[in-house]
C-alpha cells in the first residue's frame, strides 16, 4: 500500500488565482507553485529536495514570501506532475491533499525560542493545522483566508492583518486574546483560556463559512455586512464555554517591524538564533542548498522562513553565531541593516507579472544604489499595481506604479487610509531616492 497518494490520486485543485502545492498558476516566466510550511519550517532534507526540485522541473528561482512560505517560481510546461510529486516525497504539503488552499497559518519565526515569548505557540498551531486539514468541512474557505498566533516573541510580524487573530496574555494561567479581521494589538472581541482555542476557531469558521455563504471569502467582508458584536453572540451559542471579557486597558508589547538581520538570543542557554534577509524576497536553488548544508553544520538542520522574506537559522551556539553570519553573507543574504535593500520590498513586477506596469524589482535595485550615496533608510514598498501582493501591510513608504518607470509616492499616516498620504502623483526611480535623502535622514527612516 502506498504512504503517499500519486499525483493520479490527487483531488483537482480548486479554480483561483492563488498558488499551491497542487495548483500551479502561470506567469509570464513560467508556471508559479507555494509550499505552504507549517509554522515556516524547512528542514534540510526538504530544502534541498526543493531546490533539487527547483533547478530540475523550473527556473530555480525561488521566493520567499510575506506568509513564511517559498514559491517556486518557472516551473516548465510538463514538468507539473514531476514537481509535484518530487515534493510530495520531501513531506512538504498537507497530510490530506484537499486541505492545501487552507493551511495559512502565520506564527512568530522565534516561535518556542524567543526570550520575551509569553507562550509557546507551536502545539497550538499544530493542532490547529491538524483541524484545518481534518474537517472536510472547513476546506470551502478560501485560499486567502488566514489565521496568526502571537505568543508575544519580540521577533514578530504584527502589521499583517489576518482574518483571526490569536494573542498570549501575560500572567497563569494561558489566555489568549483573540480578534477578526485586524492584526494582534487591535481591539480584541474577547478573551479564552489557551486550551480553548481549537474549539472556539473551529466553531467561529464553520459559523464564518455558514453566515458568509457564497458572497463572502473574508472576515473582513463579513464584518462590513455583521457586527462584530453579533457575531460573537451567535459564537457564544455554538459553544460549550463563556467567552470572557475583552480586556478594556490591553495593549500589545510593541517590536520592532525591521526585518530580523543578525544575532538573537534564544531562551535556551547558550545558543542564538542568526537572521539574514533575502535580496527583494528572492534566493535561487544553489543558495537554498548551501543553506541546508549550513543549518546542519552549525544548528539544528532547520531553517525558519520569516514573514518578512527572510531566513532564520536556529539553535546556533553562540561562539559559532559570527562565522554563520559571515556565511550568509558570503551567500549574497542580506546581513548589513545599513544595506538599503534591507528595507525594500519590491512585486514581481512587469517583467514577470502580466498585471506589472513596471519593473519593480529592477527598480528597487536602482532605488537601492541611489540610497547608497546617502544616509537616508527608508522602509519601501515598491509596488507595481495596486494588488500590493508583495507586503501584507502598509508600509511607512509605498512607491505605486501608475506607468513603465513612474510611481506615485505614499506615506503611511494614522489618518489616511490603504497605501496612506500621497506625497507626489509620478515620480520616477532616480526622483524617488532624491526625495527619500532630502527627507529621510539616518535614524529617521520611518519619519
Amino acid at each position: 500500500m502506498r504512504d503517499r497518494p500519486t499525483s493520479v490520486d490527487l483531488p483537482a485543485p480548486r479554480p483561483s488565482a492563488c498558488p499551491g502545492l497542487l495548483r500551479i498558476v502561470q506567469a509570464l516566466d513560467g508556471g508559479i507553485c507555494r509550499v505552504k510550511l507549517a509554522g515556516g519550517v524547512l528542514s534540510s532534507t526538504q530544502a534541498r529536495a526543493i531546490a533539487e526540485a527547483a533547478e530540475h522541473c523550473a527556473s530555480g528561482v525561488l521566493e520567499l514570501t510575506n506568509r513564511s512560505n517559498l514559491q517556486i517560481r518557472g516551473v516548465l510546461p510538463g514538468q507539473q506532475v514531476e514537481l509535484i510529486e518530487c515534493l510530495r516525497a520531501a513531506g512538504l504539503g498537507p497530510s490530506n491533499p484537499a486541505a492545501d488552499d487552507v493551511r495559512n497559518l502565520l506564527l512568530s519565526p522565534a516561535a518556542g525560542l524567543d526570550p520575551q515569548a509569553l507562550l509557546d505557540t507551536r502545539p497550538l498551531a499544530a493542532a490547529l493545522l491538524e483541524l484545518l486539514q481534518n474537517t472536510p468541512a472547513l476546506h470551502g474557505l478560501s485560499a486567502k483566508f488566514a489565521i496568526q498566533l502571537d505568543g508575544g516573541e519580540a521577533l514578530a510580524m504584527l502589521e499583517h492583518p489576518h482574518d483571526i487573530w490569536l494573542s498570549a496574555l501575560p500572567g497563569s494561567p494561558a489566555r489568549l486574546a483573540f480578534g477578526l479581521a485586524g492584526c494582534p494589538g487591535d481591539a480584541p472581541l474577547g478573551v479564552i483560556n489557551a486550551e480553548q482555542a481549537v474549539p472556539l476557531v473551529e466553531q467561529l469558521l464553520l459559523l464564518f463559512l455558514q453566515l458568509a455563504g457564497n458572497e463572502h471569502s473574508r472576515m473582513r467582508q463579513l464584518l462590513s455586512v455583521i457586527p462584530a458584536s453579533q457575531l460573537l453572540q451567535q459564537l457564544q451559542t455554538r459553544l460549550p464555554f463563556a467567552v470572557q471579557a475583552a480586556p478594556i486597558d490591553w495593549q500589545r508589547k510593541p517590536v520592532s517591524q525591521h526585518a530580523p538581520i543578525g544575532i538573537y538570543p534564544q531562551q535556551q542557554a547558550g545558543l542564538c538564533m542568526v537572521a539574514a534577509a533575502a535580496r527583494l524576497g528572492r534566493i535561487d536553488a544553489g543558495q537554498l542548498r548551501a543553506l541546508a548544508d549550513l543549518a546542519e553544520q552549525q544548528g539544528d538542520a532547520s531553517l525558519r522562513l520569516t514573514p518578512w522574506q527572510g531566513l532564520l537559522l536556529p539553535n546556533i551556539p553562540e561562539q559559532s553565531a559570527d562565522k554563520l553570519l559571515h556565511a550568509l553573507a558570503e551567500l549574497g543574504l542580506l546581513t548589513d541593516v545599513q544595506e538599503p535593500l534591507s528595507h525594500l520590498i519590491a512585486c514581481t513586477g512587469s517583467a514577470a507579472c502580466g498585471k506589472g506596469l513596471s519593473d519593480s524589482k529592477a527598480d528597487a535595485l536602482r532605488l537601492a544604489e541611489r540610497l547608497r550615496t546617502s544616509t537616508a533608510r527608508p522602509q519601501v514598498h515598491i509596488s507595481a499595481c495596486p494588488r500590493s501582493c508583495a507586503a501584507a501591510h502598509t508600509a511607512p513608504f509605498t512607491l505605486l506604479a501608475s506607468s513603465a518607470g513612474h510611481y506615485q509616492l505614499y506615506q503611511r499616516t494614522p489618518e489616511a487610509a490603504g497605501f496612506g498620504q500621497l506625497q507626489a502623483s509620478a515620480m520616477t526611480i532616480d526622483e524617488a531616492g532624491d526625495w527619500f535623502a532630502a527627507h529621510c535622514a539616518t535614524g529617521n527612516s520611518d519619519a
